[in-house]
């Protein structure tokens, strides 16, 4: 029913979140309980993008497999929606409800605090495009092709 994420630490000179964050793996629970009756009172809730980050995040985890995943934050307020190792290398993914999504400062302090090697904006729309050298915008649907 439930998805609890463990925080990523590792020794940084900032503080870092230490409690784990939970979503619900059933967003039609998740929206049965916000009392949404159909899409268009989704998409006009506050809620939304929380629906969206934990119906991505799931869908992510199941194209990837990744065999450890983590979310990382600091209280100066950056934060990676996923982190996880895999062949070696160092993945953030953040989770975006957003037609056009772009880097941002968390996104850029996230890089380079974690040593990422990609970084994956994953939104709902159907292009993928890279935004930098190092963060890739993906469909939700694209994910196993963009970490390639």
């Amino acid at each position: 029913m439930v998805r609890q994420l463990q925080p990523w630490h590792e020794n940084l000179p900032k503080r870092q979140v230490k409690s784990p964050k939970v979503y619900f793996r059933d967003t039609g629970l998740l929206h049965s309980l916000l009392g949404l009756q159909d899409f268009h009172a989704l998409l006009g809730h506050p809620q939304v993008g929380a629906s969206w980050e934990g119906f991505a995040l799931g869908q992510v985890l199941r194209t990837v497999r990744p065999a450890e995943a983590y979310f990382w934050a600091t209280y100066s307020g950056a934060e990676l929606d996923l982190f996880f190792i895999a062949n070696g290398l160092r993945y953030g993914v953040e989770c975006k409800f957003n037609e056009a999504p772009h880097p941002t400062k968390s996104m850029a302090t996230a890089i380079e605090s974690l040593r990422l090697d990609k970084l994956l904006i994953v939104y709902p729309g159907d292009k993928a495009w890279p935004a930098s050298e190092r963060i890739a915008v993906c469909p939700v649907h694209k994910v196993r092709e963009s970490l390639r």
